[in-house]
């Protein structure tokens, strides 16, 4: 894992092989001087956190833990290999949501700031038809979560690359489609705050494009 300054300059390189075996998406809880980093792990099948100091030239890792195992890893002949890919924090109840693609599940990590141990998997709290293989997994700016369907699992020719949004207590709110061909919806970022002139981004890996949305 590199860590990257403002300025494109890499000032510190991760690697472990034991909470960095393989990392596949990762969100981060900043807090200033001091930061922590969720990791997943598509190989191992677990979570992991990084506990960091940041200075203002260095970073230095103060703790690592093992926060959730047990998540379904197999492999797909278009996606190399499935496993927990997507990962949402909310620091107001400390819970890591995390989005398990061969589960075909969003899963909820309890305590997960301050947990010393692994739970297996943490609770389901979306697992729904509409889902096709989530990957990646990011808060909506109304609060709801939104992940994107990869359509490796359950995968529907008449709903390709989806973005599925969903309440924090699972219920299904709405899905939209990124491209007319499956396997496109990917990456996805939103803008919290302030008053941009748009509020969501989503990779379409079809064209090889990121496309920009305004969601109310």
């Amino acid at each position: 894992m590199q860590i990257i300054n403002r300025h494109g300059k890499v000032i510190r390189v991760l690697n472990d092989n034991v909470f960095l075996d393989t990392p596949w998406d990762l969100t981060i809880n900043d807090n200033g001087y001091q930061a922590q980093v969720f990791v997943s792990n598509v190989k191992s099948g677990t979570v992991s956190r990084l506990d960091l100091a940041v200075g203002s030239s260095d970073v230095s890792v103060l703790r690592e833990t093992r926060i959730a195992m047990g998540y379904t890893v197999q492999p797909n002949a278009a996606a190399v290999i499935l496993g927990p890919t997507g990962l949402a924090y909310d620091r107001t109840t400390d819970i890591l949501y995390v989005a398990s693609t061969a589960d075909n599940k969003i899963f909820a990590v309890p305590n997960a700031g301050k947990a010393i141990s692994p739970v297996i998997r943490g609770t389901p709290i979306f697992a729904s038809r509409h889902l096709r293989g989530p990957l990646g997994l990011v808060f909506a700016p109304d609060g709801n979560l939104l992940t994107a369907n990869g359509d490796a699992v359950n995968a529907d020719a008449t709903h390709p690359s989806e973005i599925v949004e969903f309440s924090k207590s699972g219920e299904f709110v709405r899905e939209f489609n990124v491209d007319a061909s499956q396997g496109g919806a990917f990456g996805i970022a939103t803008v919290l705050s302030g008053n941009p002139p748009f509020n969501f981004a989503a990779v379409d890996d079809v064209p090889n494009v990121i496309s920009v949305y305004s969601l109310p």
